[in-house]
């Protein structure tokens, strides 16, 4: 089969490899639509903490991303009860115990809080076949598109955040940035309870797309101080969350820190900012808002079964809208590296969410 492996920062090639061997307990399935994360982007291109080029060393060349997918499985392993042969397929996030984790900083013999992670620790499906841990999948309604569910993936990831957020009926939310996580937080937020909901973005387009999926209120951060247009809609006070989705190395348009900057200082007294872009090594976070004005500070807890099926219903059954957010389809495994290009580089080419790439239907 053809599958990209890794032979250093910024260096993947398309090889010819063995089918991947299948195990009890998991399913090897085939890829029919994959798209890069903008980590897996960042990770590429050696800004993460990922050592390529030290892997490459110790390894060879690998196999690494595409966690992102819908795929469908072709063959079962001895006890799989979850998945059956012509189920297509997403990833979960689970919390089970990885003893076979290349790239867990805890060990081989410690428990991993987040269990194999397809894409990084085991091979994931920028390839033509996978074999993948059948808990970390869960099977695609008939209602939803390849596309939908390939999206499905980063929207579950959204409610990571959503969940230790707990949102209270009526709740202001902001949300700083509307990316692929963004767009997702701000749509769940709202099946999930809250009230007004106010988002921040750089790009007229996309703030349109915003608007039209619900926002109450979208500012242009190029144009506006967000921080005193989420003041003035919530009336001076601030708002009760706050998920700050912009953060990050500003080489790939993200706003380094500047967003987190601005989410304490719309955030209410005793509210919550929740952390959502990862930032880069070393970023100083001034700790005074937390114990001055009562700031909880939190990062992503684990979407529950019970939330994730919830999840899946809000999309097959239009609650949440994906398909039409998806601006940018390829065709070809070949055509892995323009989806990278185009995932990175969403101004440019006018992107909403990842490009994804049609490998197999």
């Amino acid at each position: 089969m053809k599958a990209w492996r890794i032979y250093g920062v910024g260096d993947m090639r398309l090889d010819d490899i063995p089918l991947p061997t299948l195990r009890a307990g998991w399913v090897l399935v085939k890829t029919r639509i994959v798209q890069p994360s903008i980590t897996e982007c960042q990770a590429l291109r050696g800004l993460s903490h990922y050592d390529l080029g030290k892997l490459v060393k110790e390894k060879g060349p690998f196999q690494m991303f595409g966690h992102e997918f819908c795929a469908e499985v072709v063959e079962v392993g001895d006890g799989v009860r979850n998945l059956k042969v012509g189920d297509r397929v997403f990833r979960i996030r689970t919390q089970a115990a990885c003893r076979e984790c290349a790239l867990c900083r805890g060990g081989h013999e410690e428990r991993c809080r987040r269990g194999p992670s397809v894409g990084f620790s085991i091979p994931g499906l920028l390839a033509e076949y996978a074999s993948l841990p059948a808990d970390n999948l869960m099977s695609v309604p008939d209602s939803l598109t390849d596309g939908e569910a390939a999206a499905m993936q980063p929207l579950a990831s959204s409610v990571d955040f959503i969940v230790p957020a707990r949102i209270d009926p009526g709740d202001t939310i902001a949300v700083l940035g509307q990316g692929t996580m963004g767009l997702g937080i701000m749509q769940v937020s709202r099946a999930y309870g809250a009230g007004k909901t106010i988002v921040t973005d750089l790009r007229d387009e996309t703030l349109a797309v915003s608007r039209r999926l619900g926002a109450d209120v979208a500012i242009n951060a190029g144009k506006t101080d967000p921080v005193a247009g989420i003041m003035e809609a919530t009336g001076g006070i601030g708002a009760d969350i706050v998920f700050e989705c912009a953060g990050g190395d500003p080489s790939s348009g993200l706003s380094g820190r500047e967003t987190l900057d601005q989410a304490f200082n719309v955030v209410r007294d005793s509210g919550k900012v929740v952390q959502v872009s990862i930032l880069s090594p070393g970023v100083a976070i001034d700790p005074r808002p937390i114990y001055q004005r009562g700031i909880q500070y939190l990062g992503h807890g684990y979407i529950t079964p019970k939330d994730l099926g919830y999840v899946r219903h809000l999309v097959a059954s239009k609650r949440v809208e994906l398909g039409s957010l998806v601006t940018h389809v390829l065709h070809g495994i070949d055509q892995v590296p323009k989806a990278f290009e185009i995932t990175e580089n969403k101004a440019k080419y006018g992107n909403l969410l990842a490009a994804q790439v049609v490998v197999s239907q």
